[in-house]
């Protein structure tokens, strides 16, 4: 349902790769400066969308996550973390609430895995339905202090301003919801919008000024702010804890499927791990290790290339050390450096 989306890209001249998730559109430093100066846009419609819905879908998800579903109202959201019995990571979605149903954007490729995972824990009794809207929604992000404004030159608009907050917009013949919150610690907006009406609204966007990024640029700005995702950093070897993930948690809200080991890691102070930012000084590729003297204290699990050099993402051992402390990882030296994306509960007191 997105063809003419693509074709719109194509013809500005978008490289895709074999899924056609648009990787570049040729002009990547200026994309990253409009991040700075100005503002760009981002395709995230092969993210995934699923639509939670009926009576019971608050305390569904509520019990299903990390976060407090109980206390969110329409057009409220939050980020909440997918978990296992024993706490690895699943997934990091967001969540927004509409008047009849909470919408929650996963990561790519994490949809079916995750409607899967819900749908084993519909009872009899539950009144809870699940739907996949990802092959009917696209998703943009604007990324940029001109975001808003951007936003308000295209149609008469309250811009929602709390994070993850959310209201609809029309914007020419396309209903608009528009979303606080980029997907990473860039300000902007996320943007929903029914597949078919796609096209025009890309085209307005890029019209009224927003320079397009595809999906090289947006892993360089997660890389660099620090956003783990499915597959390196969310994986089954890792909890929320580690991976930096504390703002997604409710230590008050109660049982919730993985909150036993949460709370306990919490309680006594017992995350061994943790997920920092590495700027390297030559090559490395993910699954390197990273050493301290003699000591393999971490593992490589993420590297991207910026103007800036190398820069990685890796868990390293907390009694190691954090921000500052000089590694190697590979052949390469390495010193470890906090991001912006990363939060750490009690570990950022000590």
């Amino acid at each position: 349902m997105l063809e003419s989306l693509r074709a719109v890209q194509e013809k500005a001249g978008a490289q895709f790769d074999d899924q056609g998730i648009p990787l570049s559109f040729g002009q990547d430093v200026a994309a990253l400066a409009a991040v700075e100066a100005g503002v760009a846009v981002c395709d995230r419609s092969h993210w995934g969308l699923l639509q939670v819905s009926d009576e019971d879908r608050l305390r569904f998800l509520h019990n299903q996550s990390t976060n407090d579903f109980q206390r969110l109202k329409p057009g409220e959201g939050c980020e909440t973390v997918f978990v296992t019995s024993t706490a690895r990571t699943i997934d990091l979605a967001t969540a927004y609430a509409t008047e009849a149903a909470v919408l929650l954007l996963t990561s790519p490729g994490q949809d079916e895995r995750l409607m899967s995972w819900m749908d084993r824990y519909i009872f009899f009794a539950d009144k809870v339905k699940l739907k996949n809207l990802t092959a009917e929604t696209a998703v943009f992000s604007l990324l940029g202090l001109e975001s808003g404004p951007l936003l308000s030159r295209l149609g008469e608009i309250s811009l929602p301003e709390s994070l993850h907050s959310h209201t609809l917009a029309t914007f020419g013949q396309a209903e608009v919801r528009v979303a606080a919150g980029s997907g990473l610690t860039s300000p902007g907006f996320t943007l929903l919008v029914a597949a078919e009406q796609a096209a025009d609204l890309w085209t307005a966007l890029i019209e009224t000024g927003a320079v397009a990024a595809g999906d090289t640029v947006w892993n360089q700005l997660r890389v660099q702010q620090g956003r783990p995702v499915p597959g390196a950093e969310l994986t089954e070897d890792y909890n929320p804890l580690e991976a930096g993930l504390w703002q997604t948690l409710s230590f008050e809200k109660g049982c919730y499927i993985g909150q036993e080991t949460i709370a306990r890691l919490n309680t006594y102070k017992g995350v061994k791990q943790q997920l920092w930012g590495l700027k390297l000084q030559g090559e490395a590729a993910p699954g390197t290790p990273i050493t301290l003297g003699d000591d393999k204290v971490g593992l490589l699990t993420s590297v991207v290339e910026t103007a800036a050099g190398t820069l990685g993402l890796g868990y390293i051992r907390t009694k190691a050390g954090g921000a500052g402390l000089a590694v190697r990882v590979g052949d390469a030296d390495a010193t470890v450096v906090d991001l912006p994306f990363l939060s750490r509960g009690y570990l950022a007191e000590s």
